[in-house]
C-alpha cells in the first residue's frame, strides 16, 4: 500500500478481513481513507502476526496472560492460532477452515443437533452450520481464545442474526459441564481437542463414556488426534483413543487426521 502511494496512487484495492472480500482505499500521505475513516500507516510490523486497530495504533492480536496466544496468518486466508508457539489448527497443506469443513462433513451434519466440545475459532461450527445443522451447542473454556474470536472474520458470531439460534458458545470447560446435558439430547460430535499432554483430560475413559450418554443411538463422532498413521514415541494415539471410545460404545474406525465412531445402539 505504501508503494502504491509513493508510485503516486490515489487508491489501492485489498482485503482488509483476511481474504473475505476486497475494497478500495483512498491513499494519502500519511496513511489512507477506508469506509469513510482515517487510519495511520501502521508501525513496524513483525512476520507471521495480524494486526488490528484499536481507535489509535495498529496492535499485534496476542495476549499474555498464563501462556502466549496468537492469532496466526496462513496463505489460505483463514487463520491459525497458537498458545505458547504451539499450532492449535493445520494449516500447511490445507486452509484451516477447509479442513474443519471436510472434517464436519463425517458426521453428515444436515438437520442434526451437533456437541462441539472445544469451539476454538468456531471453524467446526460455522463448517457444520454452512452444512445445514439444526443446532450446535459450542463449548470453549479458554477467554483469551474467546477474545481472538471477536477479532477473527472467519469465526462465526453467535449474535449474528443470520445464525438466528443456531449457534450456541458457552464459555465453560466441556468436561465439567457435560454431566449437565440432557442424556440422548445430539445426534453427533465434533471432538477438536488440545494435544494429549495440554488437555489429557479430554481423552479420558470417563469423557468418553459422557459422550456416549449425550449422544443418541447411531450418532457419529468425529475425534480429532493428530497426523493419521503416526507413532510419536512408540505410541499410536488415534489407536488408543479408537480402543476407549470402543469401550465407551462406538464403533471406530480412522478417518482423515482422527478417528470417526458411531454409537452402537442398544441390544
Amino acid at each position: 500500500m505504501q508503494d502504491a502511494a509513493r508510485n503516486g496512487a490515489s487508491t489501492w484495492t485489498a482485503s482488509f478481513d483476511l481474504g473475505r472480500s476486497e475494497e478500495c482505499v483512498r491513499l494519502a500521505t500519511t496513511g489512507w481513507c477506508w469506509r469513510g475513516a482515517d487510519y495511520p500507516w501502521p508501525a513496524a510490523l513483525r512476520e507471521r502476526t495480524i494486526y488490528a486497530f484499536d481507535g489509535e495504533e495498529f496492535v499485534a492480536i496476542q495476549r499474555y496472560d498464563r501462556s502466549l496466544i496468537k492469532l496466526v496468518p496462513t496463505q489460505w486466508g483463514a487463520p491459525t492460532f497458537e498458545i505458547d508457539g504451539i499450532k492449535m489448527l493445520p494449516s500447511a497443506e490445507l486452509s484451516p477452515y477447509a479442513d474443519a469443513q471436510r472434517k464436519a462433513a463425517l458426521v453428515a451434519p444436515r438437520g442434526k443437533v451437533i456437541l462441539d466440545t472445544c469451539g476454538g475459532l468456531g471453524y467446526f461450527a460455522c463448517a457444520a452450520i454452512e452444512a445445514g445443522a439444526t443446532r450446535i451447542v459450542s463449548f470453549e473454556k479458554n477467554a483469551d481464545v474467546l477474545w481472538l474470536r471477536t477479532l477473527n472474520p472467519w469465526s462465526p458470531d453467535p449474535c449474528d442474526a443470520a445464525l438466528a439460534d443456531r449457534l450456541q458458545l458457552m464459555h465453560g470447560d466441556v468436561t465439567a459441564h457435560i454431566g449437565d446435558l440432557p442424556a440422548a439430547s445430539f445426534d453427533a460430535v465434533l471432538h477438536d481437542p488440545p494435544r494429549f499432554g495440554i488437555a489429557g483430560e479430554l481423552y479420558a475413559q470417563a469423557f468418553y463414556d459422557a459422550l456416549a450418554r449425550v449422544l443418541r443411538p447411531r450418532g457419529r463422532l468425529f475425534h480429532y488426534t493428530g497426523a493419521p498413521n503416526s507413532r510419536r514415541g512408540g505410541r499410536d494415539l488415534p489407536g488408543e483413543v479408537a480402543r476407549r471410545l470402543t469401550r465407551a460404545g462406538f464403533a471406530c474406525e480412522r478417518a482423515l487426521d482422527g478417528v470417526l465412531a458411531t454409537r452402537r445402539a442398544p441390544r
